[in-house]
């Protein structure tokens, strides 16, 4: 009797793991097709737009910022400060994993990190300079419902900024509307909420407001806030360090 059982469970176990297997790698595939399509509705190819950065503190105290973006390919940004006064000029390029700090009269850009932020607030360098989410992590299917899609994203390195987002993505739309962000410890980072879809025009409909809050910060709370957004190309060249000082001629 018992070996018959033994002689099953083997038999089960030849048929049903190459099946399951076949399934897992087909829903990761789906995964990775939806997170891409989620990319290709926040962020087109080529592109410029401005950016409306605001901070808030617990006291209720606001600082802004805006920003004039231009963006290429799936890993090349730039941005040029735009306004508080005391800023203006200023100008940061992301290049893959690379980020620098083009400062006026302060010699060489300087390099700056994922996780530090040059403008203060929940925001990080990483959020501000985002790349294509699909460029960064590896997607897989935690939860689907008639209504959206749960993705669990992990890093594909340790040089990205988390390692590991829990995605909420509207199934219809394919847009994304909420992102947990955690370390590799496990630990919350922060929370990421896409709001407001706008028609930009030029085809490019998209959530014109991301907010974020923090675990580790209460009652901070940072809002970027896009305008202006539309197609444009742009030559290797504005991608580069010598280029920084001169952001502000494609304005």
């Amino acid at each position: 009797m018992h070996k018959n059982r033994y002689v099953y469970f083997l038999t089960f176990l030849l048929f049903w793991t190459p099946g399951w297997g076949q399934e897992r790698v087909a829903t990761d595939i789906r995964a990775n097709e939806i997170l891409k399509k989620v990319d290709e509705n926040l962020m087109p190819l080529s592109f410029e737009s401005y950016r409306k950065l605001i901070n808030e503190e617990p006291d209720g105290s606001k600082k802004e910022f805006i920003f004039f973006t231009v963006k290429k390919g799936k890993d090349k940004m730039a941005m040029l400060y735009v306004s508080p006064a005391s800023e203006k000029g200023r100008a940061t390029l992301r290049l893959g994993d690379n980020m620098w700090l083009y400062i006026p009269n302060v010699g060489k850009p300087i390099r700056i990190t994922s996780l530090q932020s040059v403008v203060g607030g929940v925001f990080n360098n990483a959020d501000i300079m985002r790349l294509d989410y699909s460029v960064e992590y590896d997607a897989a299917i935690l939860q689907q419902t008639p209504s959206e899609y749960i993705l669990d994203l992990k890093a594909k390195t340790r040089t990205v900024a988390y390692d590991k987002l829990k995605m909420w993505v509207d199934r219809k739309s394919t847009m994304v509307t909420k992102v947990e962000c955690y370390a590799a410890s496990g630990t919350l980072i922060k929370i990421l909420e896409f709001k407001n879809i706008k028609n930009f025009g030029d085809g490019i409909l998209r959530p014109a407001v991301i907010e974020t809050t923090s675990p580790l910060y209460r009652g901070y709370r940072s809002m970027m806030i896009y305008s202006n957004m539309k197609l444009r190309k742009f030559p290797d060249e504005v991608f580069t360090l010598e280029y920084l000082s001169r952001l502000g001629e494609l304005r």
